[in-house]
């Protein structure tokens, strides 16, 4: 980090030789919190599988994904194997905790336990690095994050405690929107202008596999969510039918990410110049990474309907969450191909556009065939692609 050479700043990571730094047990002691939050995510969105539900859903998804995206650029910088970044991580994971608590009545009696939880761990953390980082080009990068975050809190708060449903949504989402948009805008302030990407500045090893890790956490859920269903409806043919079935959709979108996404980005990052690795992480990680997430929850939402009821015919909500998650989540894929300028995949826009055209088609089918289907689709597109995997 250049700051860091030019004013000492404490509590920073020790990098070893190569410049490489690894993931400390502190780190996924504190993605344990998020393991639970994706649990309550896709819960809500199954007791709720209407279009509200999914807009509330995706909402508290992307809220979720924020304040864990952005501990995880603080922790590229500071260890958290020192004593006062460890109790910030701490405060940030029980503030998690209770934010992931309040999903299921999120816009409703939790939403105020929901927007405080929110604002105060993304307060609490940027105020504990500009607290102790020594005045200069680093600090002000981190005045202009808390800043932002000071910016949106009110509205976080208002809409918590309002009760016309309208209005909170208004407030919402202009608080969210104000989130989304601030590493976009480099956060500029007036008088202060933006802050200079040299001090946005990643160890790129580290901060992939941070997000990937939040990639298996996602395709956890759906695995430990398939089980819990099967467990609980009976095993029964057509039940382990659809949790077999669900297991093999699952791992191929482990391999398609795995296998080919990871490890480019990785390479790209490693080629990049110091700035640029800042560009890519943003870009890559804080926001094309979105879709996948979503397009994963939404694929342990679909395998839950079918392996609850494997022989009944699927909704026209079944259906665009049966093959809506596996489309999203292609279509994240394309967009950090797009974004590191990569030559789009020929069958993964095919599959794309099957799977996008076959919602109305399905609606009404038995659940075990789509599902059949769709398994065969993507083991298809893991075959066609070549695997690159993850350095």
């Amino acid at each position: 980090m250049t700051a860091a050479a030019a004013t000492p700043i404490r509590h920073l990571r020790p990098r070893g030789d190569g410049g490489t730094q690894q993931t400390t047990t502190v780190e996924l002691f504190f993605d344990l919190v998020y393991v639970f939050a994706v649990t309550q995510l896709s819960h809500h969105l199954l007791a709720d599988l209407t279009w509200a539900g999914a807009a509330e859903t995706t909402f508290m998804l992307v809220a979720v994904y924020w304040a864990w995206n952005y501990t995880t650029w603080m922790t590229n910088w500071f260890d958290p194997d020192t004593v006062p970044v460890r109790l910030v991580l701490v405060f940030v994971m029980l503030a998690s905790l209770l934010m992931a608590i309040a999903i299921p009545k999120g816009f409703g009696d939790d939403a105020l336990l929901f927007a405080c939880a929110y604002s105060g761990l993304q307060i609490g953390r940027n105020g504990f690095v500009v607290a102790v980082t020594p005045r200069g080009v680093f600090n002000q990068n981190f005045r202009q994050i808390l800043a932002w975050s000071l910016l949106s809190a009110p509205l976080w708060v208002a809409g918590g405690i309002v009760d016309a449903e309208g209005l909170r949504w208004l407030l919402w989402l202009g608080a969210l929107g104000l989130d989304l948009a601030a590493p976009l805008l480099t956060y500029w302030l007036p008088g202060a202008g933006r802050t200079p990407m040299s001090q946005w500045q990643i160890e790129g090893a580290h901060f992939g596999e941070r997000f990937q890790l939040f990639v298996i956490i996602a395709l956890g859920e759906s695995v430990v969510l398939a089980g819990a269903t099967a467990s609980d409806t009976g095993l029964s043919f057509g039940v382990v039918a659809a949790l077999l079935l669900a297991f093999l959709s699952s791992t191929a979108l482990w391999w398609l990410y795995f296998g080919q996404a990871a490890g480019t980005v990785l390479e790209r990052i490693r080629a990049a110049t110091a700035e640029e690795r800042g560009q890519i992480g943003r870009d890559i990680y804080t926001y094309l990474h979105l879709p996948i997430i979503a397009g994963i929850v939404l694929v342990a939402v679909g395998d839950e309907l079918v392996i609850a009821h494997p022989t009944d015919d699927l909704s026209n909500a079944g259906a665009l969450a049966a093959l809506g998650g596996p489309a999203v989540f292609l279509g994240g894929l394309m967009a950090c191909a797009a974004r590191l300028g990569e030559v789009q995949s020929r069958p993964r826009a095919v599959a794309l556009v099957v799977l996008l055209a076959a919602v109305p088609l399905v609606a009404g089918l038995d659940g075990l065939v789509v599902s059949a289907l769709l398994t065969a689709l993507l083991v298809v597109l893991v075959v066609a692609e070549p695997s690159r995997g993850a350095h």
